[in-house]
């Protein structure tokens, strides 16, 4: 083998290979922003008053806002009381979706949120830190004549954070609260027509239950659900990347393991990345459509983070493995005197009596191609993806058996959550900042090696120069990559946590899901293309192994370190071995 693609194919094939992609790049984007819908839709609903007349009832009962057997309902809380109707016998009914529509597969998901309208009455006001408690059953059915299936039960509750702008006197009675919505639930998939959600806020003044709430006049709901033409376009999309990246893939190692040498770290690390790409391309999601799989969410964040782990420590590796000392060997002349080059082996380790001693170059080329060395860049990322992983179960995770269950709803909950989302933030952000750290040096030690260059001749300085174009080039593309992925990561987060704390959430439209998607493919592809190892080789001359001998070597001066030769013990790629290693440590 005589080195990786990106070193031997020529400047126009490589140009023609980067075109290509950018129109590929291009065309994701555009698919998301010209063919694909916004990627979700949220629906309002007015909760329905509805009566229930019989007491201490055995069997549960649902009750239709609407319909033929719709239920008898009140208007306001004072017809209630004028009817002598109690609380407790009030049910908040909300069917979904609205009349003549209904629910889809291709919405995958539903998050419902909570908020209520409490008008301010003097010798009525919300207390403070004053917790509603729900009694809220969720049913289905598939046509509009069966029964409603009951599907989860639960008592919740839920911390009221209202405010009240105006001044607190009786002139401003009646004028309503401003309350943050509330998380109320979230359901994993979508695989009935219909949906009815039955509401009680219970009383029971001896055990403070839903005392001191205030005078709650309706209860609103927002449905928010992913858009059945976004779904398409996605699943067509990863249907599409999922072969692509998995024949690039098995083309790439099937080059790999056809070399005389085992793998080499970097090696290795890219085929993992391969991988990772190809586990959450898989388009598992298109049995979501015909099956009640709750657990699609979970899994698929399951899926999101091991890319993002694998991902995020290739770049540290791949930056880590280019900080390399060139490693020189010596072999022995039949004059006696001792031969510099890249292709012998190590002189120190077969002529010890030589008395030569490892150097730094030796010795960094000792820490090389190990795993190991990379523990305190790559370990506090694995360590992220576990905490990621274990927040994730602890709401997610819990809402497989309880659709209402919600880590925001209680202080420590809220604070543990907003915590997390802005150090992951912070954390994404320092990473990013280390990963530029670790391109300057690989800047700058390419920078010490270009001092070399003026000695070679021009075929040669040419060859290099290339070279290291090259690299540079694909360098800043991968910090291009990180800075996209950081903030996708970071919009991605304060997105989901939006609808928990109140504030505006930012606006991410289809192109930017599609783009980032397939950016990462792409992204894949090429390095693993481009890394793969080539069968041209460089000169005729450079399969000799150009060496710097004692005495040629002061009066050459294209004999310097920067040897073309590619072999089946160093690496990948010349750029690969002339790099250093110094600031590593």
């Amino acid at each position: 083998m005589a080195g990786a693609i990106i070193e031997n194919m020529s400047t126009k094939k490589l140009v023609i290979v980067g075109v290509i992609l950018l129109l590929f790049q291009a065309f994701a984007f555009m698919v998301g922003g010209l063919i694909a819908p916004s990627p979700t839709t949220a629906v309002h609903y007015l909760a329905t008053k509805c009566v229930d007349t019989v007491k201490h009832r055995q069997e549960t009962k649902w009750f239709m806002p609407w319909g033929p057997d719709q239920c008898a309902k009140i208007r306001t809380f004072d017809e209630a009381m004028a009817k002598k109707i109690e609380a407790n016998n009030i049910v908040f009914a909300v069917h979904i979706p609205l009349p003549n529509k209904e629910m889809s597969s291709w919405f995958q998901f539903m998050l419902v949120i909570l908020q209520f309208d409490i008008a301010f009455k003097m010798y009525n006001q919300i207390e403070e830190g004053v917790v509603v408690t729900v009694d809220v059953g969720l049913a289905y059915r598939d046509d509009t004549f069966s029964e409603w299936t009951e599907m989860a039960h639960s008592f919740e509750q839920r911390k009221l954070s209202c405010n009240f702008t105006t001044a607190k006197t009786f002139e401003n009675e009646g004028r309503y609260y401003e309350c943050d919505p509330l998380p109320f639930m979230e359901v994993g998939s979508v695989a009935h027509k219909y949906y009815l959600l039955n509401i009680r806020l219970p009383v029971n003044e001896r055990k403070k239950i839903n005392v001191g709430i205030g005078e709650i006049k309706d209860i609103r709901l927002v449905s928010i659900h992913q858009n059945g033409g976004f779904t398409k376009v996605w699943f067509a999309m990863k249907t599409f990347l999922t072969p692509s990246i998995l024949i690039i893939m098995i083309w790439y190692w099937r080059r790999i393991t056809l070399m005389s040498r085992p793998p080499v770290l970097l090696e290795k690390v890219i085929f993992a990345l391969g991988i990772s790409m190809t586990f959450i391309n898989i388009p598992v999601e298109w049995f979501s459509i015909g099956f009640n799989w709750t657990w699609m969410l979970l899994f698929g964040d399951i899926r999101q983070g091991i890319f993002y782990s694998m991902l995020l420590s290739f770049w540290i590796i791949f930056c880590g493995e280019h900080l390399m000392d060139t490693q020189y060997f010596a072999e022995v002349l039949g004059t006696g005197q001792v031969k510099m080059c890249e292709s012998c082996v190590q002189a120190i380790k077969i002529f010890p009596e030589l008395g030569l001693h490892p150097t730094k170059n030796v010795q960094d080329q000792t820490e090389r191609n190990r795993f190991s060395v990379y523990w305190k860049q790559v370990g506090p990322i694995v360590f992220g993806s576990f905490c990621l992983f274990i927040f994730d179960m602890c709401e997610r995770g819990v809402q497989l058996t309880n659709p209402f269950y919600s880590i925001w709803a209680s202080d420590v909950g809220t604070e543990l959550a907003m915590a997390f989302i802005i150090v992951a933030g912070i954390c994404a952000c320092l990473y990013f900042l280390f990963l530029c750290f670790m391109v300057f040096q690989v800047f700058r030690n390419i920078s010490g090696k270009r001092t070399s260059l003026p000695a070679m001749s021009k075929a040669r300085r040419l060859h290099y120069e290339g070279l290291i174009f090259r690299f540079k080039f694909l360098m800043l593309v991968t910090l291009f990559c990180a800075a996209m992925t950081v903030i996708f990561f970071i919009i991605s987060q304060v997105n989901e946590g939006h609808w928990h704390w109140g504030e505006h959430t930012v606006q991410v439209n289809s192109a930017f899901f599609t783009g980032i998607y397939g950016m990462w493919n792409l992204y894949v592809f090429a390095i693993m293309f481009l890394y793969a190892p080539s069968h041209k080789r460089y000169g005729d001359e450079q399969s000799s192994g150009q060496c710097i001998t004692g005495d040629a070597g002061a009066n050459s001066g294209e004999d310097i370190q920067l040897t073309t030769t590619i072999t089946n013990v160093e690496g990948p790629t010349e750029i690969y071995k002339m790099t250093g290693k110094q600031a590593q440590e």
